[in-house]
């Protein structure tokens, strides 16, 4: 292959025209000077007669190609003659044949390397993708493009990936890349940082990824955790869902870790958000509290304190007269201000006294445990059930 030259102005006569008889041949590599960038084509100055056309089908096969943009009047330009029209006076030139060989000759060092490879994906096909690293094509089956079973692999379309090349053909310069060997590398990479520095009790902002009907598994930054339903929150809870969902951002903690097998235990709840921790340091017995209505029973009344902590209004204490019926008193949803009278901190019940506001000096004392239903935040959630 030989390299056309521009005519110089210290060339002689008859240098310039032996080479203006120069004649090119098909497959040949040249180098020639851009003379003219217009929306479909460049027209090249080979230094002979004829002018150099580059359709731009012969630049790329990216749509979103801007001609403009990437060639100016003036550059110089190495292509390859794919067919010479000598009555027309034009050469036909593809850019992509000239790339071909040095983009080949990429792969093929980065297959024998395992060195990664970026390129952009130019189309989607029904089992995978093929992407573009420079002008050579590289094919990247659908269950090694990195998504997930269900995700479409057109969400590529248009995108830079970086990959590693499989499996090549010298023969028919064909290869086939993964882009999840790439995502593989990464993650172990993260996730051995991870448990090189991983603490009990260390912090993380993480996302939720999914729940199961036993907890929810959060990525805490490339790894994942799972919180136990019990770990979820203070009270008892129905399914993950009640508290988390999938893609909210969570604080978590580590639990337990167990290298061996790479789980990682996680926890979600605190004891700053333990609600009993939260109402011993509010109230004391004697306090008069603002409470909500959230239970009936034949034998009182059970009311929300602080979130998650409830007490019994007995139905001794509902009012400085006999009442025959609870709900005669009071009814779910009714905020009344009630006294506190008693707090069991081991039980974690607490009584509570609409009474003894009304006739604080007369008042008597709560009825005993042991007189009625022990009584917590899972009675009060059946209480509003049986009063239906």
């Amino acid at each position: 292959m030989s390299e056309a030259k521009n005519f110089d102005e210290n060339m002689s006569f008859q240098e310039m025209l032996d080479q203006s008889f120069k004649t090119l041949h098909t497959g040949e590599k040249v180098t020639g000077t851009i003379t003219s960038v217009l929306p479909n084509e460049v027209q090249v100055d080979l230094g002979i007669k004829h002018t150099g056309i580059l359709p731009v089908y012969e630049i790329t096969e990216d749509s979103t190609f801007d001609v403009a943009a990437n060639f100016k009047v003036g550059d110089e330009i190495t292509v390859v003659v794919t067919k010479f029209n000598d009555s027309e006076g034009i050469v036909h030139l593809s850019k992509k044949k000239a790339d071909s060989e040095k983009s080949w000759a990429l792969i093929t060092e980065a297959h024998e390397n395992q060195t990664v490879l970026s390129g952009k994906v130019v189309d989607t096909l029904e089992r995978g993708i093929i992407v573009y690293i420079g002008a050579s094509r590289v094919f990247v089956p659908g269950k090694l493009a990195g998504l997930s079973r269900d995700a479409d692999l057109k969400s590529l379309q248009g995108k830079t990936v970086d990959l590693r090349i499989i499996e090549i053909d010298e023969l028919r310069h064909r290869a086939k890349g993964s882009i999840r060997s790439v995502i593989d590398e990464a993650k172990k990479k993260v996730a051995d940082e991870f448990w090189a520095k991983a603490e009990v009790g260390t912090f993380y902002d993480g996302v939720v990824k999914s729940t199961t009907d036993y907890g929810a598994f959060v990525d805490i930054g490339g790894v994942e955790g799972m919180v136990h339903i019990s770990e979820l929150a203070w009270k008892r809870v129905k399914h993950p869902t009640d508290v988390v969902k999938e893609g909210q951002q969570i604080k978590v903690f580590i639990k337990a870790l167990d290298p061996e097998t790479r789980r990682i235990s996680l926890g979600y709840k605190t004891e700053d958000t333990n609600p009993w921790k939260i109402f011993n340091e509010k109230f004391k017995i004697g306090d008069t509290a603002s409470v909500k209505v959230v239970g009936l029973t034949a034998f009182g009344a059970f009311a929300e304190i602080v979130p998650d902590v409830d007490g019994l209004i007995h139905i001794s204490q509902l009012s400085d007269h006999r009442v025959a019926k609870v709900d005669e008193v009071v009814k779910v949803g009714d905020v009344v201000d009630a006294k506190i009278i008693d707090i069991d901190d081991e039980k974690k019940n607490i009584s509570l006294s609409i009474r003894a506001l009304i006739e604080p000096a007369e008042v008597e004392e709560a009825s005993p445990v042991d007189e009625v239903e022990v009584y917590n935040s899972d009675n009060a959630e059946n209480a509003e059930t049986d009063a239906e």
